[in-house]
This record gives structure tokens, sequence and C-alpha cells, in this order.
């Protein structure tokens, strides 16, 4: 069976360590221990020490301990622990990874274990495992599991939750790889909200009918980050992007903010990409009573008990016009433009409840006359769920795609 590796501060968390070692080894689970900590020595000798550990990261493990900056030496510790990790992986000596820790702990393992592959088990019994965790795990499928204790000793607590993680993760690396479907299709990226998943559902029907498998980020934030990393990782061949709401949010300062790289990873990448300006009608919210009293004056749709939409009005429509146009300009790749003059959402349409010509008008024109020459533009009289919108956007990807492959 193929080894995990256990990484963690050794100085402080040796007998915690130990006692998830014993129980991966009980459950027929080879370990490498790799041993991250610049205090004391580890009760225990690592497989893998901190010199190396440090070296990896181009530092020295007795300057490290000497300069006394608690801070610097876990970042170094963490970048030296993902370079030892992604050579263990390459080797083929590991197939997953695990640790311990409070905060400190968490981000130094959480940083290292970002860097392995998507699909590679990867768990952190962490004190931090809950509330906002974005900070950990990113765009990975790191999994991290509450620790309810402090790991800090072995107690009736703790033994059951570090006991219940070293089972979790021996069934994760002992079980069959789950196996490739024979006739992988080419993937697709799409985005999808509420207000856009009639014109997402047809585009997927239609891109899966001539041979793509499609995966749909929701547009939450944490979903238009993923999305992009995937663009990066070189995962996809194509990307339907027509819902860029995050984009409101990351502007206005609404709880789906995906942040400065959304709608940058195609252009820089250079896959095809089929763009428009799907939800730009709104900022996203909690409960009303989430939203920031200087927008008082704001119209607001209670979208469910947990999500409030706020329309965007043309001063904002005009600046989100701008950073789009920016954006696609800079594209190295095919990229196609698609303008529902119909209506951006499914309620920005005449008669919804955002239904406003003046701030659709100031979003496209500007972002019409900021656009670059290059970018090709699909100005349609539909309203974005509009079948023959999708259609038009599926196919005109599809083309895109099969010319850049050849």
């Amino acid at each position: 069976m193929v080894a995990v590796a256990l990484v963690g501060t050794l100085d402080t968390k040796g007998t915690e360590y130990a006692f998830v070692a014993d129980r991966l080894r009980a459950l027929g689970v080879e370990v490498v221990m790799i041993d991250c900590g610049i205090l004391g020595p580890p009760p225990h000798p690592p497989d893998i020490d901190r010199a190396e550990v440090a070296a990896a990261a181009g530092a020295d493990i007795e300057q490290l301990a000497a300069a006394g900056d608690r801070g610097a030496a876990v970042q170094a510790m963490s970048r030296g622990a993902g370079v030892v990790l992604e050579r263990l992986v390459a080797e083929g000596r590991i197939g997953g990874a695990l640790a311990m820790g409070g905060t400190g702990g968490t981000s130094l393992a959480s940083a290292a274990f970002r860097r392995l592959p998507l699909g590679l088990p990867k768990l952190i019994v962490s004190t931090a495992a809950s509330g906002d965790t974005h900070a950990y795990i990113g765009e990975s499928d790191l999994i991290l599991v509450p620790s309810i204790v402090d790991v800090s000793g072995l107690n009736r607590i703790s033994t059951k939750i570090m006991g219940n993680a070293a089972a979790a993760m021996a069934g994760m690396v002992g079980a069959p790889p789950t196996p490739e479907p024979a006739d992988a299709k080419p993937l697709v990226g799409a985005s999808i909200f509420g207000v856009t998943t009639p014109c997402v559902t047809r585009a997927r029907e239609r891109l899966e009918g001539l041979g793509y498998e499609v995966l749909v980020f929701h547009m939450t934030g944490a979903g238009g980050r993923t999305l992009e990393s995937l663009i990066t990782a070189g995962m996809l061949v194509g990307v339907f992007d027509v819902t860029t709401t995050e984009l409101a949010d990351e502007l206005v300062g609404g709880v789906f903010d995906a942040g400065p790289d959304r709608l940058r990873a195609a252009a820089r990448t250079g896959i095809p990409a089929v763009v428009s300006v799907g939800a730009l009608d709104m900022v996203n919210w909690g409960p009303p009573d989430t939203i920031p009293e200087r927008f008082a004056d704001r119209l607001t749709y209670e979208h469910n008990a947990t999500t409030t939409l706020m329309r965007t009005p043309p001063e904002e429509c005009a600046e989100l016009g701008r950073q789009i146009a920016r954006k696609l300009s800079a594209a190295t790749g095919p990229v196609a433009l698609f303008i529902p003059r119909g209506g951006v959402s499914a309620i920005a349409t005449e008669g919804g409840v955002f239904h406003d010509p003046a701030a659709d008008a100031a979003l496209i024109d500007t972002l019409l006359a900021e656009l670059g020459d290059d970018v090709e533009v699909h100005d349609l009289e539909y309203d974005i769920n509009d079948e023959r919108f999708s259609a038009a956007m599926a196919n005109r990807l599809a083309e895109m795609v099969a010319e850049a492959r050849g």
C-alpha cells in the first residue's frame, strides 16, 4: 500500500503524531513522518527531518530557529513541506497527506497540501475547522476535520477524533482508484447562477451532445475561483462563462466576491472562451439585515431566506463594463463576447423586479466602447435565458474549441 505523509511540528505535537502513526500502521498503512518544527528535538525520529524541509524552501533550519520569527518560520517550513510532498507524490511514495494542529499548524500544512494534485487525499484535524475556512482550503479538495478539543495531548476526545481521521485516511488511500471512463471527453467549464440556470442547462445539454463533458460552477465566490484555478491548471479545453456576477460583488463588497483574478485565467492561458454579462444586475448579501446601511436606498430583492439581491445602478454597471473590457481585451486566445439585449438575468427582463434599461445600457455601451478590436462580439436581441441565446453561445464555443484543437 502507498504510504501516508504525516506533516507537522513534532517538537510540540510529537505525541499526537506518534498516536496517529500507530493507528495508521495498525490499519495496514505505511507512514512517512515529516518534521516541520523548529524548536526542541522531536520525541521520535522522523523520516524526513526539519533541516531537509527547510532546505527544500531554500532556508537554513538553524537560522530560522535563531531568528525567533514564528511567522517567517511557518511560511518557510510550509514552502519546504510543499516541495517535499510534491517530490514524494512524483516518486510514487505517498498516496495521501495528513496533518493536525491549531491555526499555525493548519496554516502551515494547508498551504503545503494545496500544492498536491486534485483527488489525492489530504486531511487536517484542526481547531480552525469551522467558520470561514477559505484561507486554508482555497480551491483545493482539502478536508478539514474539527478537532473538538485542542491538539494538545491524548485524551478520550482527542484520541477518538484522531483515530477517526486515521481511519478515514486509511480508507481513502486503500480504496481502489475510481476508474476513469474509457471514453473520457474533453472538459468545458461553465458558470451558473439561479437567474441564468435555463441558459446554462440548455448549453450544457448542447455541448454534451457535441461530445464534451461540462463542469458547472456556481458563482458564489468559491465557484469562480475554482473555475479560474482549473483553467490555469490546464484541465479545460474551453469556457462557457455566461455568468460573471461575481465581478459585481468584488466591486461593491458583496458576499460572492471571487477576487480580482476572476475572468483572467482564460485570457492568460489562451483557451477558447465565450463570455457574457449574466447576473451583473445584482450584488449578493445575506439576510436583509446584513446589507450595509449605506445601501439603505437601494432596490433589493429577497431571493431566499439567506440571500438578498441588490440592484446595480448605472454608475456601477459602467465600471463593470470597463473591467470586463480590459480583461477580455487582454486575451491571448480566441474570445467571443455575447450581449443579451433582452436582459442580463431572469429578473432583469421587461416586467422583472430588476428591469432597468438605463443600468443595462451603461453596462453594455461602456463595455462595447472600451473593448479591444480583437474580441469577437455577438450583439443579440434576446434575453440571457432565451434558448436562441444559449444555443448561439454553445455552438460558437464548440466551433472555437474545434478550431483551437485542429
